[in-house]
């Protein structure tokens, strides 16, 4: 296995792009690639940022996120491949998605998730998030705010 990872400002390069649309198909469920591209297209002019984990060439991770409002990040969607969990990627993504909000002038970070995802929220509170709110939904699933100063 030979990981190394790319960022970013916008999309990846549009092979990759396609491979990030499958990964997120493959790891949940509810959403064509086109509604998927739809979401991605509706945020990429606020600052995207877009970190990739590669096996050789091959896409394994990805982590976007974008400006909320000046100084405030949202870290939005990402996934990783069962085959390639538990190997600190997700915590790489983080580590790298804050550095990089650090040096372009963002002082927050804002994130969502739910307690089915556990393994993230564990993730998030040991990486000093606060847990900031809840917002019900009409699933009957509640996703969980969470919120850091960098």
């Amino acid at each position: 296995m030979q990981l190394h990872y790319e960022i970013y400002n916008g999309f990846p390069p549009e092979p990759m792009l396609r491979a990030i649309i499958d990964l997120h198909q493959r790891v949940f469920s509810g959403q064509t690639a086109d509604e998927l591209l739809q979401e991605f297209e509706a945020v990429k002019n606020r600052n995207l940022l877009t970190i990739l984990a590669l096996d050789n060439q091959a896409v394994v991770g990805y982590k976007m996120g974008y400006q909320r409002k000046p100084g405030h990040f949202y870290s939005w969607l990402g996934c990783v491949s069962p085959d390639y969990r538990r190997q600190g990627i997700a915590g790489e993504f983080m580590n790298r998605q804050h550095d990089w909000c650090r040096s372009n002038g963002f002082h927050t970070v804002r994130t969502h998730t739910r307690n089915q995802w556990r393994d993230m929220l564990i993730l998030n509170i040991r990486s000093g998030f606060d847990i900031i709110g809840t917002i019900a939904s009409a699933d009957s699933h509640t996703t969980i705010v969470l919120e850091k100063r960098l």
